[in-house]
């Protein structure tokens, strides 16, 4: 009888495992959808590179449409304007303006640097789907920068293509959007943290226009800052092409 009682009491509170795992899938899917829009997005961003030694900063355009195409452009500075990745289904290609040479990236790179700096090519081109790819629960509540959030734990699924044992996610309760970001390795390790900040209105909706990088030991960090996006709009096929790549 007491088991009966607590299954209902769970139920009418919402707390059944089903139900909480797809809220959590949900909550990771609006903040996802919200950086990256349910469709399509163009961006100009600007990202500094900032290490002990030495700050430098690109000025980048990038398209994507959904999970499976993207492409970023280097604009500046001149030494590496025209500098090009593409992602086009599981390949995804590098090509460098000044030797006319195209380059595919094999899956063992993925976790490499892009362009020196604290982002991978997987973050660039968004390899990974979080939702398909991890199992997903919420942990807790936090708050990130006094504001309060989800804390939610992304565990991959047995045989899924990714690359990190685990990660953390913060997601602000009042608007969906995405926080904070940590990501583990294999050997549960904290390899490096994502801080979203700036949060202001950008082409028709509400985004985090700074992403910093931080390496685990926060000796140096990559910042992007959207100076300009618009979302959910009609990209030509053309885009996410070699020759376009090439061009």
């Amino acid at each position: 009888m007491l088991r009966i009682y607590m299954s209902y009491i769970l139920v009418v509170l919402g707390f059944t495992g089903s139900a909480f795992a797809q809220d959590a899938k949900q909550i990771i899917q609006r903040a996802e959808d919200a950086i990256k829009g349910k469709v399509s997005s163009h961006s100009i961003m600007e990202m500094t590179i900032k290490t002990p030694d030495y700050t430098r900063t690109m000025k980048m355009e990038s398209w994507t449409s959904g999970t499976s195409k993207a492409l970023v452009k280097i604009l500046s500075p001149a030494r590496e304007a025209g500098n090009r990745t593409l992602k086009l289904g599981n390949d995804i290609w590098m090509y460098l303006r000044n030797t006319e040479t195209t380059i595919r990236i094999p899956p063992s790179m993925m976790l490499q640097s892009w362009n020196g700096s604290d982002y991978t090519y997987d973050d660039m081109v968004r390899e990974e789907t979080l939702t398909e790819d991890y199992s997903i629960t919420v942990i807790g509540n936090e708050k990130i920068a006094d504001v309060e959030c989800w804390k939610l734990q992304l565990i991959p699924k047995p045989n899924a293509p990714v690359v990190w044992g685990k990660i953390p996610y913060w997601v602000r309760k009042a608007d969906d959007l995405l926080a904070q970001v940590e990501y583990f390795d294999e050997k549960g390790q904290l390899m490096r943290t994502m801080v979203m900040s700036d949060f202001k209105a950008m082409g028709g909706r509400k985004v985090p226009a700074v992403w910093t990088m931080y390496n685990a030991d926060k000796t140096h960090s990559t910042e992007i800052k959207m100076d300009d996006a618009s979302f959910d709009v009609r990209i030509p096929d053309r885009i996410f092409s070699l020759k376009e790549l090439e061009k």
